[in-house]
């Protein structure tokens, strides 16, 4: 398939597939900070015609300005180097990130997202032992 179609399809499939994650559990608080970074990707990609802008500043602190020429090919079907003309640029991808080895350069979005994820996991494990530590309710009637 061609990047061109790849790349919305992809996206409307997320969107749509989060959306309906967080219809069928509202009581995944943190899937609502998921929805809120996928809120901000999606409109920013979309007031960019299907590009998330990247900063060539950003890129330039993590030492990744090796990426500036590919993106301003668009050389994938989301990211393009930022310009002038972007639009919504500050829920674009303008966070420059190097820690424990992991260097990138990631949007607002990006972090509601990490942190919405981080928070179902941890609401999941606490859930969990909570279960675990309340007293079996069996009825032993013969």
């Amino acid at each position: 398939m061609e990047p061109a179609v790849a790349g919305p399809v992809a996206k409307t499939l997320v969107v749509l597939l989060v959306g309906y994650g967080l219809w069928a559990n509202p009581h995944l608080r943190g899937l609502w900070f998921v929805g809120l970074g996928l809120f901000s990707n999606a409109l920013v990609i979309f007031a960019n015609k299907g590009h998330m802008p990247v900063s060539s500043e950003a890129l330039y602190r993590v030492g990744m300005e090796s990426f500036i020429p590919r993106l301003q090919q668009q050389y994938d079907a989301v990211h393009t180097l930022m310009t002038e003309s972007s639009r919504l640029w500050f829920l674009a991808d303008v966070i420059p990130v190097s820690i424990l080895g992991y260097t990138n350069v990631i949007s607002i979005g990006d972090v509601y997202l990490m942190v919405g994820i981080a928070l179902t996991i941890l609401d999941g494990a606490l859930e969990a032992r909570r279960k675990a530590q309340e007293p079996l309710d069996i009825d032993l009637k013969f």
